[in-house]
């Protein structure tokens, strides 16, 4: 059992720099006024989904999930 808790205690580690890493990637969601006026209505802001930006907000969501369920199974005492 310790070493299923070490190889866990690692993904872990591995799982937060990443997770991290990505955020820190994203660009800020600094619309502002633009969206106000239509602007962001652009190629673009309708293709969000597959950009890159787009990419990095579903590992993030991905990452985040696999960050609190590492987080809960490390936190049982077996």
């Amino acid at each position: 059992m310790e070493i299923l808790r070490i190889v866990l205690q690692v993904l872990f580690i591995i799982v937060c720099i990443a997770l991290t890493v990505i955020v820190l990637m994203q660009e800020g969601k600094s619309a502002g006024l633009g969206t106000i006026a239509g602007i962001s209505d652009t190629y673009w802001g309708k293709n969000k989904g597959r950009s890159i930006e787009g990419t990095l907000v579903k590992a993030t969501k991905f990452l985040a999930i696999g960050f609190i369920l590492l987080t809960i199974v490390l936190n049982l005492n077996f």
